[in-house]
């Protein structure tokens, strides 16, 4: 568990962000602290991945500001995000489907490592950037199936390959959208288990349905209801709140 008073790797603060009239995220406050996992739960519609994109870079909020390693990133791109060390794995998969296992691995760690290639096929010699890539697919179970077409791994598989992509970064924090989804039983107590590991080297800010995964990885929950937290707090806390239960686990309970 983490110590209330260590300082935050990742700030947000309060953010807000408008489509039109239709008001997204309001006044959302949250912190991501060392050696955490930090998830983020609410019901379909939300807000949660329109959150994640704001501090990843994709949206620009309209208010707020977020700060990454004591530095403001709020008006940076994706890739300079990640070029601090920002990792992101995404709830709709981003891989190349066409290129092998290790190739979409390589990529990451082209990206990481700011190389530039005139021909992809020369990045693919560079033992550096294959290390790189093989250390990660192997962390995650993958280094076996490296040299699988994309396209004709399991969904499970894809998103394990997500995780190791976001690996040959080396980031000091994670956002993770969603990364039990289409899971079975198995793949996800896998996934539970290496996220349980991997918050001491990077700590998680997690999206995820998966309510037994949650409540087993996570240190603090916040609870995000119509664009806004309407509670933050332990497993337990989370349990117990009333409104948490009226807003989004007491649905859950019902079904």
């Amino acid at each position: 568990m983490t110590n209330a008073d260590t300082k935050p790797v990742l700030k947000v603060e309060n953010i807000t962000k408008y489509f039109g009239a239709l008001r997204a995220s309001h006044n959302i406050s949250l912190d991501l602290r060392p050696g955490e996992i930090h998830a983020l739960i609410g019901p379909n519609g939300a807000g949660k991945s329109t959150l994640i994109k704001q501090i990843a870079g994709g949206l620009t909020p309209d208010e707020g500001r977020i700060e990454f390693l004591d530095d403001d990133i709020t008006s940076l791109d994706t890739i300079a995000r990640a070029r601090m060390g920002l990792g992101r794995t995404f709830q709709i998969s981003s891989l190349a489907l066409d290129y092998s296992v290790l190739q979409n691995a390589v990529l990451g760690a082209l990206g990481a490592k700011r190389k530039s290639y005139g021909f992809f096929r020369s990045a693919m010699k560079d033992q550096e950037l294959l290390n790189i890539a093989h250390q990660a697919l192997k962390r995650v179970g993958l280094d076996e199936r490296a040299n699988i077409r994309t396209s004709e791994l399991s969904h499970g598989e894809r998103r394990q390959l997500e995780v190791a992509v976001a690996l040959t970064l080396s980031p000091k924090a994670f956002l993770m959208d969603e990364p039990m989804a289409g899971l079975g039983a198995g793949g996800s107590a896998r996934l539970t288990t290496f996220l349980d590991e991997l918050r001491h080297e990077a700590p998680i800010l997690l999206i995820e349905h998966d309510m037994d995964a949650v409540f087993k990885l996570a240190d603090r929950i916040s609870v995000l209801v119509y664009g806004e937290v309407i509670a933050t707090g332990s497993a337990d806390e989370i349990r117990s709140n009333e409104d948490v239960r009226k807003a989004y686990l007491g649905e859950e309970t019902d079904e």
